[in-house]
């Protein structure tokens, strides 16, 4: 990233020193009133039990004690039933993750040190992972980076910061301040998500500094898009209006798996949005690639990114057809039309839980319907981002299928990028299979 000079400001995040009891100096005010006072909380012997094993929610229904009304953003303490620390997290009385774990165990000092090393840690987790040909990647990944209901993506000289629950905002001026000192981006982009855009009186604003980067800044708000490159190819991240953060970074490592297979053969990418497996498959030599998005955006954005690497020879070669679709209704209408390699990534199927066995079923039928496209021989890369879809079930229902279409050889299965751990249970939702039939 572009060095910048180191500026001055501090980052103050919000401190507490959770061995302190309320009144001996920490988080109280001189005059000692009851809003000033620490927020303390208690909770279930089964939720005590949770956040020892190291889950970062505590949920509404489980804080049975509480000793006053909270607000959004406060450090709540939590204390056992002996009345030990137990654990410190950011408090949103509004969401039913009512407190998102920041720190559990021993107590400790969260102060402005020990919220840089936080972060430090976050980006040296990622060091070796890429290089040069790679400069698009996640720096934090929420909760299992310690950061809950947060993540910072980066495109290449541009960082993206989304934040998915209210408890960050105070924090903001904060956290811009340290991203500054320790990661000297050109720019910071600040996203909100859906359910807290209200509180946050906006969805997305650029934090730059310098007369270059208010340019940039005035480029990004009419939406230009951000140029990085991934395995040395070159995409477009729409960092403002864009999917997620801009792009799905999520899926590199099943993207590189595709382009090692695709030599030869013809393929289609269904749900393709802006192309990233299409041109992997076309470095790798595919004789043909076909996008099939009911976006008319996004496979535009495809266009462009194809443009942007023909400089590559695989993919200045290879047949690019772009069709406007619903992928479920063209797998089904079109029997006649043959592929060697055809890759299936929906968006999630199932948001809520109750939406679990529907989607287990949506995933088996479109399985079945992609096998029915393969010609003898043909690969199939099937993908969910399901969180409330459990691995094996997505696996099973896949595999169910490729045995109703023949005989068929499991080549592997695939989990999360290194870049974007899992470290408990709800974390847990990117799964691939790549079967290949007989």
């Amino acid at each position: 990233m572009k060095n910048q000079r180191r500026t001055s400001n501090n980052p103050v995040l919000p401190c507490v020193k959770p061995h302190q009891e309320p009144g001996s100096g920490a988080g109280e005010s001189s005059s000692g009133s009851a809003r000033s006072a620490r927020l303390r909380l208690r909770i279930t012997a089964a939720a005590e039990s949770i956040v020892r094993g190291g889950h970062p929610w505590v949920f509404a229904d489980s804080v049975r004690e509480q000793n006053r009304a909270g607000a959004a953003g406060e450090l709540a303490v939590i204390y056992d039933r002996k009345d030990a620390f137990l654990a410190v997290g950011l408090f949103d009385p509004e969401s039913p993750i009512r407190v998102r774990v920041l720190h559990a165990g021993k107590p400790q000092t969260l102060d402005d040190a020990w919220w840089r090393a936080r972060l430090d840690a976050a980006v040296r987790r990622r060091d070796g992972l890429f290089d040069e040909r790679t400069t698009g990647f996640r720096l934090i990944n929420g909760e299992s980076d310690g950061w809950p209901g947060l993540v910072l993506d980066r495109y290449d000289s541009t960082l993206v910061l989304k934040v998915y629950t209210a408890a960050w905002l105070p924090r903001l001026e904060a956290i811009r301040s340290l991203i500054r000192e320790l990661l000297r981006p050109e720019t910071v982009v600040l996203r909100m998500s859906r359910n807290i855009q209200g509180a946050a009186s906006g969805g997305a604003h650029s934090w730059c500094d310098g007369e270059v980067v208010v340019q940039k800044r005035e480029e990004l708000e009419r939406g230009a898009p951000v140029v990085f490159l991934e395995s040395g190819l070159r995409f477009e991240a729409e960092v403002v209006r864009g999917q997620k953060t801009g792009f799905f970074l999520d899926q590199r490592e099943n993207r590189r798996i595709v382009e090692s297979l695709a030599r030869g053969r013809t393929v289609l990418n269904a749900f393709s949005f802006s192309g990233g497996f299409s041109l992997y498959a076309a470095r790798g030599g595919a004789k043909s690639v076909t996008d099939i998005d009911l976006s008319k955006h996004a496979l535009a954005a495809a266009e462009r990114n194809f443009k942007l690497n023909e400089i590559e020879p695989g993919i200045a070669s290879c047949r690019h057809e772009s069709v406007q679709a619903d992928a479920f209704e063209w797998l089904a209408g079109n029997p006649q039309r043959q592929f060697d390699l055809i890759v299936l990534d929906p968006p999630s199927l199932a948001k809520r839980e109750v939406e679990r066995a529907g989607a287990i079923r949506a995933y088996g039928r479109l399985a079945e319907s992609g096998i029915k496209h393969l010609a003898p021989g043909g690969i199939l890369v099937a993908c969910s981002c399901s969180a409330h879809v459990a691995t094996e079930e997505f696996f099973a229902a896949v595999r169910q299928s490729a045995a109703l279409g023949g005989k068929f050889t499991e080549l592997r299965t695939t989990r999360h990028a290194p870049d974007h751990p899992a470290a408990f249970k709800e974390a847990d939702y990117l799964k691939g299979i790549f079967l290949r039939l007989s």
